[in-house]
């Protein structure tokens, strides 16, 4: 029995991801969107993947990429997520800035930067699947909560305060449906 696509979407979407902006340059042209489709692989080598739609411009173009970051956003960053999703509705694009790394220019102002060279690309349905090795890691430096997207919205992470020891996560739903 075939499966919903729809029904499948929602039932995955149950799952709360971070929200992460992959970075890569194609033929000089800097390309970047929105995923929560982000893991870690392995730890040695450390290897993490994300996955891109085949229609896209960067599915499109993945096998001319040789190094990407994977940048991790902080919750105030809900409106570069939606800028480099294509769901940004505004005029005028939200305030951001990529800076030049040694391996791939990543996004400044994001909690964490993951900087890769593609290790392998891989068949997946209507996505491939994009794994890298981690060459370097870039840290802000400054202490944020992760944006972070569950049931089709962005949700917020907050330490919950009757056990201090057990760090209880508490989900808040937050902003629009995207």
């Amino acid at each position: 029995m075939p499966i919903d696509s729809r029904v499948f979407r929602q039932a995955v979407g149950q799952f709360a991801t971070g929200v992460t902006i992959v970075a890569m340059e194609v033929e000089g042209t800097l390309r970047a969107m929105t995923a929560n489709s982000f893991t870690s692989v392995s730890l040695d080598p450390p290897l993490v993947l994300f996955c891109v739609g085949k229609r896209t411009k960067a599915g499109a173009s993945i096998h001319d990429v040789q190094t990407f970051s994977i940048n991790i956003l902080r919750e105030e960053q809900k409106a570069l997520s939606s800028y480099f999703a294509g769901a940004w509705k505004a005029e005028t694009p939200p305030a951001f800035r990529f800076v030049d790394s040694a391996v791939a220019p990543r996004l400044e102002g994001a909690v964490a930067a993951l900087l890769c060279r593609v290790h392998a690309v891989h068949e997946g349905g209507d996505h491939w699947i994009v794994v890298g090795e981690v060459l370097a890691i870039e840290d802000a430096g400054l202490p944020a909560r992760p944006l972070v997207f569950h049931g089709g919205r962005y949700v917020s992470l907050a330490v919950g305060d009757a056990d201090p020891d057990a760090q209880l996560l508490v989900v808040a739903w937050a902003g629009p449906q995207v």
